[in-house]
This record gives structure tokens, C-alpha cells and sequence, in this order.
């Protein structure tokens, strides 16, 4: 039986400070559940006066247009020729 907490979740967040503005990707966070990925979330981007916020977890996003899941490219090194 799960206690609500399991292995840490990497989720995105993603953001708009008025009704009308599209959701924007403001960063990630890492947390157990979805509720704790929520305060998280309110806590880490609490810089801004948000209209409303929402987290993924980012397992749960799918490709549209390449086999490879989202998220999933290796960071560039730097000084590395663009």
C-alpha cells in the first residue's frame, strides 16, 4: 500500500499572470506527488503575482513529431561550437 509519497518525479511548470495570456514554460522542479510538486512549484516561482500555475509531470508528456521523448536531449556543453 503507497503513503502517497514514491520516487521523486521530475515535473515542468508552466505559468500566465493574466486570463488572457498563453501558458509559458517558467522551469521544472523535483518532488514525491503531485501535491507536494505544487507547493513546490508556488514556492520556487513565487516571483511573479501568477493569474495561474500548473505542473506535469514530465513523463506524462508524449512527441508529436520525433520518436525521442520530450525532454530527453542531453544539455549542450559549453564552449561548444553551435
Amino acid at each position: 500500500m503507497s503513503d502517497g509519497f514514491d520516487v521523486d518525479r521530475i515535473y515542468e511548470v508552466f505559468a500566465r499572470q493574466k486570463r488572457e495570456d498563453r501558458l509559458e514554460h517558467v522551469g521544472a522542479i523535483t518532488a514525491p506527488n503531485a501535491s507536494l510538486a505544487r507547493v513546490y512549484a508556488w514556492q520556487t516561482y513565487d516571483e511573479a503575482t501568477w493569474f495561474e500555475m500548473v505542473v506535469a509531470p514530465r513523463d506524462s508528456f508524449e512527441a508529436v513529431n520525433r520518436e525521442e521523448a520530450p525532454f530527453t536531449l542531453e544539455p549542450r556543453e559549453e564552449g561548444a561550437a553551435t
